[in-house]
């Protein structure tokens, strides 16, 4: 028997990415870690035989000091992604025109460092809203990756909250991350977006089908902190239950999964992070193993074009929202 497909991606988030996000003096200066972390997913990944897709910062590629990791993808047959310019969060709050500019900066900045041209976009904090998906489909990209279907948003926005140095402005700003309840009866499968000037297929970041609860491989990390067998039993739980209701899932990877307590003590705050690298990229590679038993691994540009080909003209769709705007008719949640 064949097996069913995934996909399995990376956000390529850097230091001053998180330290933006929390609140850390000193972003500013663009502290990065891709030349530590890029050879260490890629030895493990070539040892497993894995294509898989990289989220790329825009910011990051337009640095020169960054250029010869960020070729290292490429030149290895991954496929690149958007993951926006600034990685802001709140790109949901964005005018058109900044949203416009986003995109160019990131495009050219990515291509010129990469050699690629990427027509897939996953938002910065899974950040989305109606006139980013136009955007998206004007510019001919073929899938966005941004939604992530779980009832956990707010207590992952509270956690955000307790542990990030953040002003009243700051906190007020970002009120929105990570969604609400309701995002929890988006679909797992991919789909198509209606009322765009194109065609624009979501693929969401699996969550555990019917109870909707993370499934990435930072979230096992968590876990594992606790209990690495009883992490171990939840990813294979997970996978067990995406094959019995035919969600062929797609895999969310960040650059802190391989790395430690060894590597850097300012991302602390990071779940996992207090732990030393070689023991997280160990259970990195368990799950990876585990994946690769039971699925088909496949960057998700090629997820996206079978997904396309499978679904009919007619096919429902969720309407546009933001994770403020969640409307009825999520279509199949599960």
């Amino acid at each position: 028997m064949s097996k069913m497909l995934a996909s399995l991606s990376l956000d390529l988030d850097n230091k001053w990415s998180y330290m933006k996000t929390h609140g850390d003096a000193g972003w500013e200066s663009f502290p990065s870690y891709l030349d530590l972390v890029v050879p260490r997913v890629l030895r493990v990944l070539e040892d497993r035989g894995l294509k898989i897709t990289f989220f790329v910062v825009g910011q990051d590629a337009v640095l020169e000091e960054n250029h010869a990791a960020l070729r290292m993808l490429s030149d290895a047959g991954h496929e690149i992604g958007n993951h926006s310019f600034h990685h802001e969060p709140w790109l949901h709050l964005y005018s058109e025109q900044e949203i416009c500019e986003e995109f160019t900066r990131a495009e050219e900045a990515i291509e010129q460092a990469t050699g690629c041209r990427p027509r897939g976009f996953r938002g910065p904090g899974f950040s989305f809203s109606p006139a980013v998906l136009s955007e998206l489909a004007s510019r001919g990209y073929r899938y966005d990756a941004s939604t992530f279907p779980t009832f956990l948003g707010p207590i992952a926005r509270m956690y955000y909250f307790f542990t990030a140095n953040l002003s009243r402005e700051e906190r007020a700003e970002r009120k929105q991350l990570f969604g609400n309840f309701r995002e929890g009866f988006r679909p797992l499968r991919p789909y198509l977006w209606k009322n765009l000037p194109g065609e624009v297929l979501e693929i969401p970041v699996t969550t555990m089908p019917l109870l909707k609860i993370p499934i990435h491989v930072s979230y096992l990390l968590y876990l594992a902190q606790f209990s690495r067998p009883l992490a171990l039993l939840y990813c294979r739980m997970a996978f067990s239950l995406c094959r019995v209701f035919r969600v062929e899932p797609s895999l969310l990877l960040h650059p802190l999964d391989f790395m430690g307590c060894d590597d850097d003590n300012d991302l602390a705050f990071f779940p996992a992070m207090r732990n030393p690298a070689e023991e997280k990229i160990d259970f990195v590679c368990q799950v990876l193993d585990l994946m690769q038993r039971q699925f088909e691994i496949i960057p998700m540009a090629e997820h996206a074009k079978i997904a396309i080909e499978r679904l009919a003209p007619q096919t429902m769709s969720p309407p546009l929202g933001t994770h403020a705007e969640t409307s009825s008719g999520r279509g199949d949640a599960s």
